[in-house]
């Protein structure tokens, strides 16, 4: 097992002191290490994985010096146009040091969502010309790899991928961590605006404990699962599986159930919503400020006006509000309002320790949605 400060000591001594990426949940120990040593704009947890590439070239180009890139295996698709545009030897050939971590590595149990990716994360590194080595468990064997991959970077200027492997990284608890000042529950948010919704929407849920936290919701009641998708890979992509659903059901109402980590990976997406303005559409987003399905490692969600960007989008009702008073005012006449509706909730971070994962397979998920939206087209005629 490799202690964190013994990961982050040894490449500072190698010259590289500059992090940036997505925090990932097999990465969460060193990422947390990271953020309460390195200085503010030496460790910048990006938008997206993409963007964080963008970052680290940024940095190449004004210091000469190597990058760290840090991300789960998922995010890879978001680096394949920057790692081969920009950073290939063939383009700009800019060094970065990837640090991956390998969910779904093949004979590793893990959640359905990233089984493919572990299983395509070497074979799509070979595939775009990135020398790689898997994490030794081993503190000496891992300098030595680290050595080995500095020695690369700097003769050749290339990237070097190292991937990490589940529980490699030695425990670290975040020390440093934002200020939240909001007290309601996200399960209990989420509960509130589940049961407003009533039995004839649908609800399209975002990846890691929010999509955890409503199936529980539906387990508990006894309701099902049949009007819930819950997005359980594809970050941040949540609002534009639920446009899809809103404008090819306008007799439906469709709540996305977003996070504010999932919201600013592609913020883009809010500007589409707005501009086809479904009249059915209602973005809520849970905001508390951190990605906390891997690790608590803060985002800018309490740095925007993420209702000010909605209303320069082109929403038509804006809502925010922080206390369970405020929601529970604002839910019985939510449907009533012009629509696309973003409602943010300000929550505390953080979640039941005993919080279970969805037992219906992604598939079984999708043919339920499916099902329930054809029984009710037969009910309505």
């Amino acid at each position: 097992m490799i202690r964190p400060e013994f990961f982050y000591d040894t490449l500072k001594g190698m010259g590289i002191d500059f992090y940036t990426g997505v925090p990932d949940s097999l990465l969460k120990d060193i990422c947390a290490y990271i953020t309460d040593h390195a200085e503010g704009k030496n460790n910048i947890i990006a938008a997206n994985e993409g963007g964080a590439m963008g970052l680290a070239a940024g940095y190449h180009l004004a210091t000469g010096r190597t990058p760290v890139v840090y991300m789960q295996n998922s995010g890879l698709g978001n680096t394949v146009n920057p790692l081969l545009s920009l950073t290939d030897k063939e383009v700009y050939n800019i060094p970065v040091l990837l640090v991956i971590g390998w969910r779904g590595e093949p004979g590793v149990h893990d959640e359905p969502q990233h089984v493919k990716q572990g299983k395509v994360t070497l074979t799509l590194l070979e595939a775009m010309g990135i020398r790689y080595e898997v994490m030794s468990d081993d503190e000496k064997e891992v300098e030595k790899q680290l050595a080995k991959a500095t020695e690369y970077m700097t003769g050749t200027k290339e990237a070097f991928a190292l991937v990490v492997r589940k529980g490699a990284f030695g425990k670290y608890k975040l020390q440093s961590s934002p200020s939240n000042p909001y007290t309601m529950e996200r399960e209990e948010a989420i509960k509130a605006v589940a049961q407003a919704a009533g039995d004839n929407s649908v609800i399209v849920s975002t990846t890691g404990k929010i999509s955890r936290e409503l199936f529980e919701h539906r387990t508990a009641t006894g309701e099902g699962h049949s009007r819930d998708f819950l997005t359980v890979g594809s970050m941040g992509h949540a609002s534009q599986i639920a446009l899809g659903i809103a404008l090819n059901r306008p007799e439906r109402n469709v709540y996305c159930f977003d996070g504010d980590g999932a919201v600013i990976m592609h913020m883009g997406s809010m500007g589409i919503v707005a501009s086809m303005a479904p009249e059915n559409f209602y973005h809520i987003v849970f905001n508390n400020g951190a990605h906390d399905s891997v690790g608590g490692q803060p985002t800018i969600g309490f740095g925007v006006n993420l209702t000010k960007i909605a209303e320069g989008c082109g929403y038509k009702t804006i809502i925010s509000v922080g206390t369970r008073s405020e929601l529970d005012n604002i839910l019985p006449t939510l449907t009533t309002l012009p629509a696309p509706v973003l409602l943010e909730i300000k929550v505390k971070k953080g979640s039941r320790e005993d919080l279970g994962r969805p037992t219906t397979t992604p598939v079984e998920n999708k043919e339920a949605l499916m099902s329930f939206l054809e029984k009710n087209d037969l009910y309505l005629l």
